[in-house]
């Protein structure tokens, strides 16, 4: 058994620089592998991993012949090692091209193409981790309802201590569920477990959590995963009971569940194929480039491919030029900062 001392390591393919009150995380040579074994030029690259069309499959497209689609099975093990590791920002992607390696066709092909033509342009990304009190902890967690072609929902997770993503998930549901709502208890359902191994962990290395704190961006599913079936109505009873056991694991691991505004809500990073500004921002958050204080600042252009928003008159009734849902997103975040 050899020893490494210094500031940089290798291990498992990772690249580690510890720095002050940070670590630095790459995989660059992995990359590059990845990029090689594609066996085709990538003579462009990519602004994003993903387009919107990421979940959508068409069942006419032509199957890919064995040696190509052992090739693309090869390449996304590759990327999926890389992606739970330091490339947070390609992880939804490649959750989706993991779906398909058992009869994947030409179309994701074309999305594996993709994600590698991302990469080459962004090669030099690495993740930073870091925190600003190692006894408080936050986690977001959200789901995209029926996104996939047989309407499963996808669920998104995140962990972090202030810089950079500590665990994360972006994973395909593995039942249908019939409203947001019970998609949303899935997906706490799904992550909790990745909590509750962060505490014990902390626990046996001595340190206690001050603060354990859980947000989500559906209040219906909060009350619900607050208060069990005292708060289960006629279009949640059928739940299996299973799901909640998570009211007991709120209350066991003294985890408090609150509320964030959608527009915030960082896990929506792993649940879609994001665009534009609001993944580039995202993504510096995520990648530990910025703190996570920073989702709350505003956007370079609208969040159309999020939401269809209704008109709104610029100006409320008490004179002041922000929106009403403005006020309160707002609120929200000077509450936040205050905690």
């Amino acid at each position: 058994m050899s020893k490494t001392r210094g500031s940089v390591h290798e291990f498992l393919g990772m690249s580690l620089i510890y720095q002050e009150n940070k670590i630095e995380v790459s995989m660059k040579k992995h990359i590059l592998k990845a990029i090689d074994d594609f066996k085709e030029e990538l003579t462009r690259e990519a602004i994003t991993p993903a387009a919107n069309y990421l979940f959508k499959v068409r069942e006419t497209t032509k199957k890919l012949d064995k040696e190509k689609a052992e090739n693309f099975h090869s390449i996304v093990a590759s990327l999926l090692y890389i992606s739970k590791r330091c490339r947070y920002d390609i992880q939804t992607a490649v959750a989706f091209l993991c779906t398909r390696v058992s009869s994947p066709d030409e179309d994701d092909w074309g999305k594996l193409r993709r994600v590698l033509q991302y990469l080459k342009g962004t090669i030099d990304i690495k993740l930073y981790i870091g925190a600003d009190n190692i006894s408080k902890m936050k986690s977001w967690v959200d789901a995209s309802y029926a996104v996939h072609e047989d309407c499963r929902s996808h669920t998104g997770g995140v962990l972090s201590f202030g810089w950079g993503a500590l665990i994360t998930k972006s994973q395909k549901q593995k039942l249908n569920t019939k409203s947001s709502t019970e998609g949303e208890i899935v997906g706490v359902s799904d992550y909790l477990p990745n909590i509750i191994w962060a505490r014990m962990f902390l626990q046996e290395q001595g340190i206690a959590l001050a603060e354990n704190k859980l947000f989500q961006d559906n209040q219906s599913a909060i009350k619900i995963e607050n208060n069990g079936k005292m708060s289960s109505g006629q279009k949640t009873k059928h739940m299996d009971a299973r799901y909640f056991f998570i009211k007991d694991r709120l209350e066991s691991e003294n985890i408090k569940v609150e509320y964030c505004p959608t527009e915030f809500m960082i896990a929506d990073f792993f649940t879609k194929p994001l665009q534009g500004s609001l993944f580039r921002k995202f993504r510096d958050v995520i990648q530990g480039y910025q703190h996570m204080d920073t989702i709350f600042s505003k956007t370079e252009d609208p969040l159309s491919q999020e939401r269809v928003r209704r008109k709104i008159s610029d100006v409320t009734n008490n004179g002041s030029n922000e929106r009403p849902s403005d006020v309160k997103k707002n609120e929200w975040c000077r509450k936040y900062r205050n905690q």
